[in-house]
């Protein structure tokens, strides 16, 4: 006989109570007991706590989901943390413990007493209990705003018995029958309710304190290929598609252009740099130059009243000094740098700033390694320490960054001023900019996207890159980051 829709979904409803209610008993009567603080169980949650701390700066909005205890939640410093779970013996724990933080009774399908948006959204270890995982992705849709972070960990199948016959013994929390997801079936559960995948890894080789092993095992071995599939938690870092509506005003762009020595370009750069947006400020810093980049922008400035324009004087040295003082002034609320000897073309800058609007990334790397070059556009060790870097950066940053040293990247003002409220994490230790930049966009969880350029070869000057001296620089700045980003 063919069950009706009606009778099917009361049949759904009634299975999904019961569900809930058996979870409900089960983590009840774990509260109680104490059995989640003890142990390799304790040790692990110190683990998640402090990858936590490392993804989610202090002072967010941040919202989780399967609360506990409220540790977690209480650790990460929010200015508002809201905490949901549908034990009420582990809710009335929380609320003791930490009374300036909201915790909330609920299922974690029924958000009705959630309001406003979050910049954090936490499922850690959550997954794993829920009965629709789909259902309670799309639950968090009118949660987000376009830069929320929804960041999940749950197991790894790989540990399905091991955790099963720790259980049994003592060594780990109990556990019910449970969801047993990976990584493509979270992302694809992500696509399915409009939120893109970030990024991915995994954490936690040996959830169990031992001096000197464990360390080795959680903050190094972990990030290498072939042993990090063997680790205990599954990462993943998702945020929600952001398609502007019809009616919303082109957002306003500021093209900061640093100059030094480049006279013979700034009245090509004015010529050349289309409108975009909702209007297009040009800010010219100019760094000290020997000839007469200075006097060639005022008279560019003069000849071309039609456009917005200004010119800064350098108060420092180096590219990266120039940037920051060249964001820092702007007006748009989308940043664009454009290097002054126009090696990438102005006209390509509209293509980056489709890219960012269209809602296809959130940091718009440029990448002059795809394309064919002019002859004298990129020396050959030059073009193999950018590969190199580009090696070196994907597997630091945990998303594919093609070129790192491509000076033209593109980013919403909102995003940038995430990452130099943040700078100090890394401190400010790049002369060039390239780096602090790809480095903040990923301590913030910002999407990098490449965008593929033809690389021109210089018509005016010479290159102010020391190739082997910076180089040296460069590398010695990845090593300092990979213990700030990678073996953290």
């Amino acid at each position: 006989m063919q069950v009706g829709p009606s009778v099917a979904w009361r049949s759904e409803a009634l299975d999904a109570a019961a569900y809930q209610a058996t979870r409900v008993a089960h983590w009840d009567a774990i509260a109680h007991s104490g059995t989640r603080k003890r142990g390799p169980a304790g040790s692990y949650h110190r683990r998640l706590e402090s990858i936590y701390r490392f993804l989610v700066p202090p002072g967010l909005r941040v919202l989780e989901l399967g609360c506990g205890d409220g540790r977690l939640l209480a650790s990460l410093a929010p200015s508002e943390g809201t905490g949901i779970d549908f034990s009420p013996m582990v809710i009335a724990s929380a609320r003791k413990s930490y009374p300036g933080l909201r915790f909330i009774v609920s299922d974690a399908h029924d958000l009705n007493e959630v309001n406003g948006t979050f910049d954090v959204i936490i499922l850690s270890d959550l997954l794993h209990d829920v009965w629709d995982v789909q259902r309670l992705f799309a639950g968090l849709r009118p949660l987000c705003h376009p830069g929320t972070r929804v960041i999940t960990n749950f197991y790894s199948r790989l540990w399905e018995a091991p955790l099963a016959v720790a259980s049994r013994v003592g060594l780990a929390t109990p556990v019910l029958q449970q969801n047993w997801l990976t990584v493509d079936d979270v992302t694809n559960l992500f696509h399915l309710t409009d939120f893109r995948v970030i990024r991915s890894w995994q954490e936690v080789l040996f959830p169990v304190q031992v001096p000197l092993v464990t360390p080795l095992l959680n903050r190094v071995l972990v990030r290498f290929w072939g042993i990090r599939h063997l680790a205990l938690a599954n990462f993943v870092v998702a945020r929600p598609i952001d398609l502007p509506a019809a009616s919303e005003q082109a957002p306003k762009v500021s093209v900061v252009v640093p100059a030094r020595n480049e006279s013979g370009n700034i009245s090509a750069i004015f010529a050349r740099t289309p409108e975009m947006g909702g209007g297009t400020e040009l800010i010219f810093v100019e760094g000290h130059s020997s000839d007469d980049t200075r006097a060639a922008i005022d008279e560019a400035i003069r000849a071309n009243p039609h456009r917005s324009a200004r010119l800064l004087t350098q108060s420092g040295s180096g590219k990266g000094n120039a940037v920051r003082q060249g964001f820092a002034a702007a007006t748009g609320d989308i940043l664009m740098i454009l290097d002054a000897d126009m090696t990438v073309p102005p006209e390509d800058l509209p293509r980056f700033y489709e890219v960012l609007t269209s809602d296809k990334g959130e940091f718009i790397n440029g990448v002059r390694l795809m394309y064919p070059m002019e002859e004298k556009a990129m020396r050959f060790a030059n073009l193999i320490a950018n590969k190199f870097f580009g090696l070196a950066f994907s597997w630091l940053l945990g998303q594919p960054v093609k070129d790192t040293l491509c000076g033209t990247k593109v980013l919403r003002r909102r995003a940038y001023q995430a990452i130099a409220a943040n700078r100090a994490y890394f401190g400010d230790f790049d002369p060039f900019g390239d780096f602090d930049l790809l480095f903040g966009a990923a301590k913030q969880g910002l999407e990098i996207v490449d965008l593929p350029i033809r690389y021109r070869e210089r018509s005016y000057g010479t290159t102010n890159i020391q190739r082997w001296r910076h180089g040296w620089m460069l590398l010695k700045m990845c090593i300092f980051a990979a213990g700030r980003i990678k073996f953290v």
